[in-house]
């Protein structure tokens, strides 16, 4: 097991298999010594852990927590790539998409929930640049998506 792995284990979390795809793409792409993931959703045990909008039928910290499963299935998605996870050099782009009410402004709150993990996982490696959009509508009704950027050791 990789140390990143390891640290998820200390955390009391394990990397899940890659999430299904919803439609016509895959999870993860790399490119030179890059790999880029597809959105990831807030799947766990193949469902989503919940819908709705962030701010209506979703609290911040709900959000949250699913922010953090997403990155987990990124997570997932760049090992499913890499191999060893202990192969990410740094995590370069974050881009959290969080599906909410038109008066809700907490996007960059729910946003910590996978910045958090990138940082405990990969140390400095998950220091990142990132953007936290608000959206009126996610795919299957989630309430957060979120999609990586991760550079490899050469």
């Amino acid at each position: 097991m990789s140390a990143a792995e390891d640290r998820l284990a200390e955390l009391g979390l394990a990397v899940p298999e890659v999430a299904k795809p919803v439609a016509v793409y895959v999870p993860a792409v790399a490119s030179g010594d890059h790999v880029f993931t597809s959105g990831q959703l807030p799947m766990k045990n193949g469902e989503l852990m919940l819908t709705g909008k962030v701010g209506g039928e979703v609290s911040p910290e709900e959000a949250k927590a699913c922010a953090e499963q997403c990155a987990l299935n990124a997570i997932a998605a760049v090992k499913s790539i890499v191999g060893d996870l202990d192969n990410v050099a740094q995590v370069v782009k974050v881009v959290v998409f969080v599906a909410s009410t038109p008066d809700f402004t907490g996007q960059p709150q729910v946003a910590n929930g996978a910045s958090e993990l990138f940082g405990k996982v990969f140390g400095d490696a998950g220091v990142h640049a990132r953007s936290a959009v608000g959206v009126p509508v996610l795919p299957l009704d989630s309430p957060v998506e979120v999609e990586i950027v991760v550079r490899t050791a050469s």
